[in-house]
């Protein structure tokens, strides 16, 4: 009760027509750029993280929250209208949504993906503000060791979902932004490390010139390179914007268990909105009556993909909010965001700012309301965005990306390494290395040196409560679990023990 009080409060206080326009602008900048394909929801929280250091704490976390709903919905226009997903949060959107616009229901399957969008993101909300709390006062209990082992544990994990072909390059993502993370001032004694003699380096390498390098010049680059899609403009006469609500009583089973997937596949640490997207996907294909449509125009599969990728935003703040873990590469840039304007994301955000999620939870309101509004209304407009030609839009995100890095602290070696961290990215993109291991590395690398060292100090140089401790060993577990059961002879040798299990008990 005191929850919900306290949401209707903070909910009222955004009520403000100032708070209200900047929630407007900026989930309809998030629609645009999430609608264009090659410019990702990191992207966009990345770059306007950069834009928002004059802004006040609230309004610049309601402009980005705003931003990353806005951007993992607007992803949906693109992978309907164009069959590329504008955001990989939106692959699964294509399979359904593309057949659908082909067979003259653009409109309408646009309006479906609306729908889904916001009651994803509603059931994500309900889950944020009930799990977050008591999430946040258990993790009270953690030390230094249990946090060395949260961190290695998110590394590990982001690194094995988020990539394409084997984890192993996720690992290795997962390493470099770890060795990124212990270059500069160690942050207990101050000592100078790995700088190679450049005094520009005894800071360390800044998170967001990383940040916008690997997510905004490496995107660029990657769009570039990439091919253009066809637009659909096959146009049915009984096409509609607005679902009916006989289509969307029907599914609303689907609607509320992708909500509750998409949400619980966000709090996983570095997961994201993709896996939400295609785990919802998946689960509704598995108990639906008309699972033959699949693939081909199934208004259940755009629903249950749109719901579940959406649903993923507050579950991956869960974490990121009650642990200082992001659940997604662009709740990574929230994050470090978050510390920019002063908020430690972390345990003691219950301590410190009690207000604060419900504080996020009535800005996720406020974002999927203004969501359903321009879905609904500006479905048409949107239709024109994707007409922009790379050519033309590119330079333009360059040059953010580059006043962006400038702004922070006027200096032209961020605007280097931001150039430098976009190469390797796009080179690792192009060699299928996933880019959120890598920010996640840089992020969590100073929360595990810091533990570590620590726990030894605490230990007084002994290992032993790293692996004794319950919750230490649980961690322990959990990690040689994820990792074990990515190697493909543990993997062959459990598969056969189940089968001959199977064969005895039959």
């Amino acid at each position: 009760m005191n929850a919900i009080a306290s949401l209707g409060s903070e909910l009222l206080s955004l009520l403000t027509p100032t708070m209200i326009f900047h929630a407007a602008w900026s989930t309809l900048l998030g629609i645009v750029i999430g609608s264009l394909p090659g410019l990702t929801a990191t992207m966009g929280v990345a770059l306007m993280t950069t834009l928002t250091y004059s802004l006040d704490s609230t309004t610049a976390i309601l402009v980005l929250l705003c931003m990353y709903v806005g951007a993992i919905y607007g992803g949906s226009r693109s992978a309907i209208l164009l069959n590329i997903p504008g955001t990989p949060a939106s692959a699964a959107t294509s399979l359904d949504g593309y057949p659908l616009a082909q067979q003259g229901r653009a409109g309408y399957a646009m309006g479906l993906a609306t729908a889904g969008s916001m009651v994803g993101t509603l059931v994500g909300i309900v889950l944020l503000v009930m799990i977050a709390p008591p999430l946040a006062e258990a993790a009270l209990n953690f030390g230094s060791f249990e946090f060395f082992w949260l961190a290695v544990f998110g590394v590990v994990i982001s690194g094995q979902l988020t990539a394409d072909t084997t984890p192993v390059k996720g690992y290795i993502a997962g390493i470099l932004g770890l060795m990124v993370a212990m270059v500069g001032s160690e942050g207990i004694h101050a000592h100078i490390r790995f700088n190679m003699g450049f005094s520009d380096l005894n800071g360390g390498i800044g998170l967001i010139p990383a940040m916008v390098g690997a997510f905004g010049f490496a995107e660029v680059l990657n769009a570039m390179w990439g091919r253009a899609g066809v637009l659909a403009t096959a146009k049915d006469k009984s096409d509609r914007i607005i679902p009916k609500l006989a289509d969307l009583w029907r599914y609303k089973v689907t609607s509320i268990r992708s909500g509750i997937i998409g949400t619980l596949v966000g709090i996983v640490p570095g997961v994201g909105e993709d896996i939400g997207a295609w785990a919802s996907y998946v689960a509704a294909r598995r108990t639906s009556k008309e699972a033959d449509r699949y693939g081909k125009g199934s208004y259940e599969g755009l629903t249950a993909a749109e719901t579940g990728n959406s649903a993923v935003v507050p579950g991956s703040l869960i974490p990121a909010i009650t642990l200082a873990v992001p659940g997604s590469a662009s709740s990574a840039v929230l994050i470090a965001a978050l510390f920019i304007h002063g908020i430690r994301p972390g345990p003691l955000i219950m301590i410190e700012q009690p207000q604060f999620i419900s504080s996020v939870a009535a800005m996720l309101i406020l974002a999927t309301l203004f969501m359903g509004f321009y879905g609904l209304t500006l479905t048409r407009a949107f239709v024109q965005v994707l007409r922009v030609p790379y050519a033309h839009l590119m330079p333009v995100v360059f040059v953010l990306c580059v006043i962006g890095t400038y702004a922070l602290s006027q200096r032209i070696f961020d605007i280097w390494v931001m150039v430098g961290f976009g190469l390797v990215g796009f080179l690792l993109r192009q060699m299928k290395y996933p880019m959120a291991p890598l920010v996640l590395g840089i992020i969590l690398g100073d929360l595990l040196d810091k533990s570590l060292r620590r726990g030894l100090t605490l230990s007084d140089g002994d290992l032993t409560p790293f692996f004794t401790r319950p919750v230490s060993a649980a961690f322990v577990l959990l990690i040689a679990v994820s990792i074990l059961a990515n190697i493909g002879f543990v993997r062959r040798r459990i598969s056969q023990l189940l089968a001959r299990r199977n064969r005895r008990d039959a």
